[in-house]
């Protein structure tokens, strides 16, 4: 897919009619025009020259915008899209600020002297003709501020694809034009009539529409600038130096000039330059930019490192790894244009009347002249009719609608960490009624864990990790690594082992301190030693959980069981528990046996479990879940990418392989859950979003030209060219001001009913929470009572029951207090605490 700049479109024709002629080149297969970003992307055989000619034959003008070799020079492309943007803001302010004087001064001469009587110098006041002249020359100075219009206008209408700029000088043209004939009339009438004419002038109509518009646009160029705010702070993000260590000294370097294998170094409150890894040192890193984490994650020697994430504690050394274009923050603001400048399928209802909107007005403004003209109205009253049709329509309002929801839309799922390819994926993911997920790395960590410790009779847990730890440590299976890990933890010192033997499928066998120690399934110990039927049933129990049980012994005799599982993901069965409450059925798919991928649906909450599935079987099954709705499969490895290619929306873990994340539609980068449920939820708000501003704009448009052309005067409502022109201006602001609420929308779920119910259950748990105070000094009935009312004045405190002769007091409690308070309370009262139990 190439992506090209173009330049010139004002309005969803303009997109419509460049779309249209690129499409027509022999070679093109795909070709998408956005209005909002000015960029086309086209997919095809087709050359550059051939597409740029394309288009200027339909009168735009275009440029290939070929990729940067480097996260800099993509930031400083990102920085002059950002200075054009506020460019034309400046340019259409400065236009409108200085057309509005020019008008104030036409509106007091035209309406303020002539209609309310305002004054005026007797050398204007007792010469109408004068007067006409003034409003067109103040008219004239307007419309040249404002030549852009008209400039675009004529050069479309003369193509014969007649753009918004055409409407908008047809309707101030045909006023001022008319104007211009009534001020030649008026030259040659007497003061009465010429009076009379003053009146019938639309100079001030045919000033309005401009600076009206032109107001629009201003309101529209503002609000499209904070559309691209998430993609402006992903690219202000990136260092514009790094510090290189070569040779033992350290260099101070522009980020362009570090090439992978490079090493650097990253010192507290600095940026991470490149994506690289950690050679030395140990810090917690702010990875919130990248993926919406708010708590630091601890980084130590081996541990990957990114662009743009903050150092905030010690010093590291890293070694470069991915730079320029391959870079993690890269590739996200890649994705993120690319989401925001391709069209959703939705998009597809817009273009299609956009393509024919303009034409069709003029058609429906010409058919309105003729009707009004022909039913015995003045030729004044006529015209206006057909300049308040031209002028109320908006075919911007249509062209706006989808492709300022999809960048909004987009940049808060950058900042959330979930990143969808295109626009497609965006709108697709909400359709999402099946959601078929990989086990291992999905649901569950992809790393087995130990879990359980069981050990014989007459054996400790310390022997029995001591000799499997010393067995395992030869040992390269999954399994060993799991229990290696956590006899480090243990801190467990292994001994010696020789004549190491692994028989596969089964188990282990070495020779440790003269001993034969052998460690593995039940079918492989029991050859060597009774397995008494706790141990077996212990086992059975472990196997029906999900766990897989290891047996180890020493000679003939059994030293225990470690069982080892991988543990479900934390936010796993909540996820899963939010996907049923949107009405998505849950699929596990794995290759594991049916027990084990049983016992992890059954904790993870899962609806259905299809075990045994290889890579072909996974993307097979995904095809047969399509018979029930659109399916989306969520996975992180390499046998997970068929599925996710054949599902109608792939998503990968961000933690997954590159194949994975190559072949998916959306990438969750923090590799939770939770995060698939957001981005559903996010996807429905987003085409909620899009359908309310296309049904708006479809019923201003559908609304607004019957009422412009005069469907109401004869039940006394009328509109006239400057309110039509007022209503246009802000159809397109309303759109995309529209899509903008889409960043207030809150994408995971609330906390807030879960919050209040975690209230209720510590309230019930302190009702009965009793706290026993030891006291001295308390003598009689007259000392409990001092005591009693202390404590009792304290909030929290339901009731305190103190006793002298046992020299304590029970404190009931129906709220957290602290001991603190309740000793402060008693020494206050004039007594001495012990301690509170």
């Amino acid at each position: 897919m190439r992506k090209f700049n173009v330049s010139g479109m004002s309005c969803a024709a303009c997109s419509a009619r460049v779309e249209k002629a690129v499409s027509a080149l022999e070679g093109v297969d795909v070709c998408s025009v956005n209005l909002l970003t000015n960029s086309m992307d086209v997919d095809g055989r087709a050359s550059d020259e051939e597409i740029i000619n394309a288009v200027v034959r339909a009168g735009y003008g275009a440029e290939s915008a070929s990729a940067s070799g480097s996260v800099r020079s993509a930031k400083e492309k990102e920085s002059d899209a950002h200075r054009s943007a506020q460019n034309e803001i400046r340019t259409l302010r400065n236009r409108f600020l200085i057309s509005l004087g020019f008008l104030l001064v036409l509106m007091y001469i035209s309406m303020g002297h002539g209609m309310l009587g305002l004054p005026l110098p007797g050398y204007f006041a007792e010469n109408h003709l004068r007067l006409a002249i003034s409003q067109m020359l103040l008219c004239i100075v307007i419309t040249v501020i404002n030549k852009k219009f008209f400039i675009s206008g004529i050069k479309s209408a003369l193509r014969l694809a007649p753009n918004m700029d055409t409407l908008v000088s047809l309707g101030s043209g045909a006023s001022f034009v008319y104007s211009v004939c009534v001020l030649f009339e008026m030259a040659g009438a007497d003061s009465t009539e010429s009076a009379e004419m003053l009146h019938g002038l639309y100079f001030e109509s045919a000033a309005m529409i401009l600076v009206l518009i032109t107001l629009g646009k201003m309101l529209e160029a503002i609000a499209k600038g904070k559309t691209t705010s998430a993609l402006d702070k992903l690219s202000s993000l990136a260092p514009e130096s790094a510090t290189l260590v070569r040779d033992g000294k350290e260099i101070s370097v522009p980020v362009s000039e570090i090439k992978v294998g490079d090493i650097f170094a990253v010192r507290p409150g600095e940026s991470v330059a490149v994506d690289g890894v950690v050679i030395e040192g140990e810090s917690a890193v702010d990875e919130s930019a990248l993926t919406g984490e708010s708590i630091p994650a601890d980084k130590v020697a081996g541990d990957e490192v990114y662009t743009a994430t903050v150092n905030r504690s010690g010093y590291l050394l890293c070694r470069a790894t991915k730079v320029g274009e391959e870079t993690m923050l890269s590739n996200i603001i890649k994705m993120v244009s690319d989401a925001s400048s391709s069209k959703a399928p939705i998009a597809k209802i817009a273009d299609r009347v956009s393509g024919v909107f303009v034409p069709a007005v003029i058609s429906v403004a010409i058919i309105t002249f003729i009707i009004w003209t022909a039913l015995g109205k003045e030729l004044a009253f006529s015209l206006t009719r057909a300049i308040s049709v031209l002028v109320i329509s908006c075919p911007c309002a249509l062209g706006l609608a989808t492709p300022v929801s999809i960048m909004v839309g987009s940049g808060v799922g950058a900042k959330n960490g979930i990143l969808f390819k295109n626009a497609t994926s965006l709108e697709e993911a909400g359709k999402v009624k099946v959601v078929g997920l990989d086990k291992t790395g999905t649901v569950t960590l992809g790393e087995p864990t130990v879990t359980d410790i069981i050990c014989a009779d007459g054996v400790s847990e310390e022997e029995l990790m001591t000799l499997a730890y010393s067995l395992e440590r030869q040992s390269e299976h999954p399994l060993s690594r799991a229990i290696l890990r956590h006899g480090e933890e243990m801190g467990v010192s292994p001994v010696s082992a020789s004549e190491f033997k692994a028989i596969s499928g089964n188990g282990l066998q070495a020779v440790i301190d003269g001993r034969t120690v052998r460690g593995g399934n039940e079918k492989f110990i029991s050859q060597f030693v009774k397995i008494p039927d706790a141990i077996l049933s212990a086992a059975a129990d472990l196997a029906e959980n999900g766990k897989t049980p290891m047996l180890f012994a020493k000679n003939n005799d059994l030293l225990g069981i470690i069982a080892v599982a991988d543990e479900i993901k934390p936010d796993s069965s909540s996820a899963i528990a939010e996907l049923r409450e949107m009405g998505i059925r849950t699929v596990m798919l794995t290759g594991d046996n049916e027990r084990t991928a049983r016992a992890i649906a059954k904790k993870a909450g899962v609806d259905e479990v299809i075990a045994g599935v290889l890579p072909d079987g996974k993307e097979q099954v995904v095809r047969n879940l399509k018979a029930h709705g659109k399916v989306a499969m969520v996975g992180d490895g390499i046998n997970d990418a068929p599925a996710l290619t054949s599902a109608d929306t792939g998503v990968a873990i961000g933690s997954g392989s590159d194949i994975a994340i190559d072949s998916a539609d959306v990438i969750l980068i923090k590799s939770n859950l939770t995060d698939l449920c957001a981005a559903i939820r996010l996807s429905r708000k987003t085409l909620s979003n899009i359908k309310l501003s296309l049904f708006w704009a479809f019923f201003y448009n559908c609304l607004g030209i019957p009422l412009a052309a005069g469907a109401l005067i004869p039940f006394g409502i009328t509109l006239t060219p400057m309110i039509g022109a007022a209503a246009m201006s802000l159809s397109s602001f309303c759109v995309v001001s529209n899509a903008l609420r889409l960043n207030l929308v809150k994408i995971y779920k609330s906390n807030k009913s879960e919050a209040k119910e975690i209230k209720k259950e510590k309230k019930k748990e302190f009702k009965k929470m009793t706290k026993i105070i030891k006291i001295e000094g308390m003598m009689c009935p007259h000392c409990e009572s001092h005591v009693k009312k202390a404590l009792e004045a304290i909030n929290g405190v339901e009731s305190a029951t103190p006793s002298h002769t046992e020299k304590k007091a029970e404190v009931v409690l129906t709220a957290p207090v602290a001991d603190e308070a309740l000793a402060k309370a008693v020494t206050d009262a004039g007594y001495t605490v012990l301690r509170i139990e």
